[in-house]
């Protein structure tokens, strides 16, 4: 292959040491961010990336066990391998503060024209060359989540591959420059949240669905029965405003979170419900999760100091780890949908 020019390491075989190096010794046999371009049976390749973010490492473990599992007899399909940001797992980051978040770069970015923008670019670039299959971008998360997939299109296919992973399916529009977001436009895609990095049964759930996908012959392009799919639409972000405190342990800031918020993830909270305390005169920041960008106006009321939810919705991702909700929110907040994206 010729990779001179390439933003993005390219190899057409693993190296040496690849399938039993931990996420934070890869910068050691990488020499970054590297595309693996692997042959299979079925020349329609499977695109699958992993460790976007450092401290998510369920992926890579899941992709070194099913290599390992076919070295002998190959992969039942062509497979594009993407491993995403090595020096951040080299300290077992999300992202490092000199550098864009590696799912956020992605076509459609807030940031065009940045280096990290024109990798994602030339990865997108050759994979649209190869006639994909699906892809599937492999992640963690830091609360208590149960285990689900994201699309970025409520379309058969779409479901489909997600329905591997899970019958717990979010559609989302928001936030842009993700891989999956991207990647929607060249083939079925999916982001999966596999729960916690080092439960082996994220690893185990991520294997089961990347063995699935490299061994389906087709994706059904008819919708599910209503009974085989939950689906959720995220319609607001939540987020604490720059230059804001705010603790999870009663310690004095501006928002005092309740120490049990991410237990909350998943459930259908009525109006009332109680996320903490907040001081007097502050609020926080609610952001568009739909695709239209209209303000999706307030969810909390701060009477009495307290913060409660004045409508029903369902969070996702809340946690209790103070870096997660600088990098990225407190919580994505969801309404039940049909798959024609109607609210139910």
């Amino acid at each position: 292959m010729d990779v001179t020019d390439a933003p993005c390491a390219m190899m057409d075989r693993l190296p040496a040491g690849f399938l039993d190096c931990s996420a934070d010794k890869l910068v050691d046999i990488l020499p970054g961010p590297t595309l693996f371009d692997l042959p299979g049976r079925d020349p329609h390749p499977l695109f699958v990336s992993t460790l976007l973010h450092g401290n998510e490492y369920s992926g890579l473990d899941a992709m070194q066990q099913v290599l390992r599992r076919h070295a002998a007899r190959g992969l039942p399909r062509s497979l594009l391998f993407f491993v995403g940001n090595i020096r951040a797992a080299a300290v077992n980051l999300r992202t490092l503060p000199d550098e864009r978040d590696y799912n956020r770069v992605w076509p459609g970015t807030l940031f065009p024209g940045e280096s990290q923008s024109g990798m994602a670019q030339w990865v997108y670039d050759y994979a649209a060359r190869r006639g994909l299959f699906a892809s599937v971008d492999i992640h963690n998360n830091t609360g208590f989540n149960p285990h689900y997939a994201c699309v970025r299109r409520l379309e058969p296919r779409f479901i489909a591959l997600a329905r591997l992973f899970s019958r717990t399916v979010v559609h989302f529009q928001r936030p842009v420059g993700t891989q999956a977001a991207a990647f929607a436009d060249l083939c079925p895609a999916i982001t999966v949240e596999c729960g916690k990095a080092g439960a082996g049964s994220a690893t185990q759930h991520a294997i089961e669905l990347v063995e699935a996908a490299l061994s389906i012959a087709h994706l059904p392009d008819h919708a599910p029965a209503p009974h085989d799919v939950d689906l959720l639409r995220t319609y607001a972000i939540v987020k604490p405003p720059a230059g804001s405190t705010f603790s999870f342990d009663g310690s004095a800031a501006d928002f005092m979170f309740r120490p049990d918020i991410d237990h909350l993830n998943f459930s259908e909270l009525a109006p009332g419900a109680s996320f903490g305390v907040a001081r007097a005169g502050v609020r926080l920041d609610i952001l568009p999760g739909d695709g239209d960008g209209s303000a999706p106006g307030e969810y909390f009321d701060y009477s009495g100091g307290n913060i409660r939810l004045m409508r029903s919705a369902i969070p996702a991702m809340l946690t209790v780890d103070p870096r997660a909700v600088q990098l990225d929110c407190l919580c994505y907040l969801m309404q039940r949908i049909g798959m024609d994206g109607e609210r139910l």
